[in-house]
């Protein structure tokens, strides 16, 4: 695959060290061990090995990967392996895709708290969801869904939001029914808004009063109780943003579709259009605009920034199953969808051989090889010799 001619990794590379400098006191390490991530992916730092056509002798260095999950050249695999994993538990009737926002209010507390409002986020969303869905008034069944956490808008703000996607129907109370949706509506978006809304401000309600929460810089004051109440009251309301997209064409569409969203970072490589003059300059649409594609031009400190706006914490996980696709339940619960749906039940997947080369595995699973040769496009790149790490962390120019 060709490389995009800027990445992510360069604005860290060029840039990186006088970002440290500057905000040393403010970075988490965290931040720090994906910065660093980041800027040695696929490079001689890292090591790896010589790859040679066994047709035009073309070489090249394939150098190893990071692995950080905030890293964007480092998701296809991780992506192409969750979607096989899901291909199962696809059901034969409609999906819906539910966005749930937080205000830009509770979005400044999240920032100072990720880890519990994050948190808050999951459990606000996925009650409202679940227990709408159960009312007799409106679907009356329990349905299974999973939530993707993204904390980024299309300008690198923090903008955190959950993508929900919801097969349209769910199990009768007594388990024997597949109760099914009216076509193309699930929920409605009104309920659920004010049902979110009352959720997650109790339940950041009692985080507080449980000590849970950290204020500092311009929400230092919220520490005082009455202060935080107050900061809270014209929340209660508001218009909370719950939205729907229209249903899905099929089943299928839905891992097409949502197989973008799963591993996705806050930015893309593909969207960087230029770096020079200490200025970093992106791609982006404007959805307050018409969904407009624009270009934003950014110092390179504040890119950097705003990235890291979005470094999740440690073993923090930002795709959740819920319902009859929870952990505990998903094999059980989904037979019985499938029969109640008269579906067949799928072949058992045999598991991979862990010792399998990656790009065997990411073969299977794309399609696509990353063995053919990228100059004669006839020969396989085969491995020739091995590239050891460098003892030292380089100084990079590029990482090609």
């Amino acid at each position: 695959m060709d490389r995009p001619r800027w990445e992510v990794g360069d604005v860290l590379r060029r840039y990186g060290d006088a970002f440290r400098q500057e905000h040393a006191a403010s970075l988490s390490t965290g931040q720090r061990r994906v910065m660093s991530a980041l800027e040695l992916c696929r490079t001689a730092a890292l090591g790896g090995h010589l790859e040679e056509c066994d047709k035009c002798q073309y070489q090249r260095n394939a150098y190893n990967s990071c692995r950080n999950r905030h890293c964007t050249k480092c998701q296809s695999l991780a992506r192409a392996q969750w979607i096989e994993d899901r291909q199962a538990e696809l059901l034969d009737t409609q999906y819906f895709h539910v966005v749930f926002t937080l205000p830009e209010e509770i979005a400044a507390i999240a920032y100072q708290n990720k880890e519990v409002v994050y948190g808050i986020l999951f459990r606000a969303t996925s009650e409202t969801l679940r227990t709408i869905a159960a009312d007799s008034k409106h679907l009356g069944a329990e349905i299974g869904f999973f939530a993707v956490l993204h904390s980024w808008g299309q300008n690198l703000q923090h903008h955190p939001h959950l993508h929900c996607v919801v097969p349209g129907g769910g199990l009768s109370p007594d388990g024997t029914r597949w109760i099914s949706c009216r076509p193309r509506f699930f929920l409605p978006i009104r309920v659920l808004s004010c049902l979110f809304r009352r959720l997650l401000i109790e339940l950041l309600e009692k985080a507080y009063e449980n000590g849970q929460l950290q204020f500092f810089s311009a929400l230092k004051e919220l520490q005082n109780r009455q202060l935080f109440l107050r900061y809270l009251e014209p929340l209660r309301h508001t218009k909370w943003v719950v939205y729907a997209k229209p249903p899905f064409a099929g089943p299928q569409q839905v891992l097409d579709y949502v197989g973008r969203y799963t591993h996705r970072v806050a930015i893309s490589n593909n969207r960087l259009l230029d770096i020079d003059n200490d200025q970093v300059q992106f791609r982006y649409k404007d959805y307050r605009d018409g969904s407009q594609q624009k270009i934003m031009t950014l110092r390179a400190h504040e890119f950097i920034r705003r990235f890291l706006l979005h470094v999740l914490p440690d073993g923090f996980h930002r795709i959740r199953y819920y319902g009859f696709l929870g952990n505990r339940y998903r094999k059980e619960k989904l037979d019985k969808c499938r029969h109640l749906l008269e579906m067949a039940c799928p072949e058992e997947n045999v598991p991979a051989v862990q010792s399998q080369d990656y790009r065997d595995r990411y073969e299977v699973l794309t399609g696509s090889s990353l063995r053919d040769c990228p100059v004669c496009h006839r020969g396989r790149m085969i491995v020739v010799g091995l590239i050891a790490p460098c003892a030292r962390r380089p100084k990079f120019a590029d990482s090609s």
